[in-house]
């Protein structure tokens, strides 16, 4: 399931980010690479431990946490803290999978990537190239979205950000470990509580298909959570 949320930042928080980005010191993002990953890699990262990036992915987090619409699709048991990554000048991120379990930053803990999501910081007409390709059950998929908007997507999927030409492609990126775990099990709920949301404002929220409806599906996540 592929999910694009628009506007998780507006465009007045996306133009603060920008002014401290653009500022910033990049490093190498092949130092954070993988074995496999490190030979496919050419982009900048934000060092993760530095406060720019600490202080604009809680940021994030916090409207995450706000987000009914990202809450109902991710079902966030863990988020990863956000990293933030620079494309340019042929910068690229060939063909892979993201790692399936990764080591919480400064913690013993770890995190099963369950969903990856990819917040986008610069505007399609700023570069060329670029684009986000998810491979899915019914084949590739090329996001390029508005600054604010963010793509949710499995982990499990394979994917690559094609060659930025010219201009520069600025994003935030992360992953998320789920309650629960079964892509198709989440993709069900996610469809049902739309479902719910909206006759919901179309009948009231006393109609009894509404409590019916929230029923079955506190059942269904009953079932399926992991806590």
């Amino acid at each position: 399931m592929l999910i694009v949320i628009e506007n998780l930042l507006p465009p007045e928080e996306v133009v603060q980010f920008r002014q401290q980005l653009d500022q910033a010191e990049w490093e190498a993002g092949s130092k954070t690479a993988g074995e496999v990953a490190r030979f496919v890699k050419t982009n900048q990262q934000l060092p993760d431990e530095g406060e720019l990036a600490v202080a604009l992915g809680n940021h994030i987090l916090r409207k995450l946490g706000n987000h009914p619409q990202f809450v109902s699709a991710a079902l966030p048991k863990t988020i990863y803290p956000p990293k933030f990554n620079r494309y340019a000048e042929g910068g690229h991120y060939g063909i892979h999978v993201d790692s399936a379990v990764m080591q919480l930053p400064g913690q013993r803990d770890s995190l099963r990537t369950d969903l990856s999501a990819t917040v986008f910081l610069s505007n399609p007409e700023d570069y060329e190239g670029g684009e986000l390709v998810i491979e899915g059950k019914f084949g590739a998929q090329a996001v390029k979205l508005n600054a604010g908007d963010l793509v949710l997507y499995p982990s499990s999927s394979l994917h690559q950000v094609l060659p930025v030409t010219e201009g520069a492609r600025v994003c935030s990126f992360f992953w998320i470990q789920s309650l629960v775990r079964d892509d198709a099990h989440r993709e069900l709920l996610y469809d049902l509580d739309q479902s719910i949301q909206a006759i919901r404002v179309e009948c009231g929220s006393q109609h009894s298909e509404v409590s019916r409806l929230t029923g079955i599906y506190h059942n269904l996540l009953r079932q399926w959570v992991e806590c």
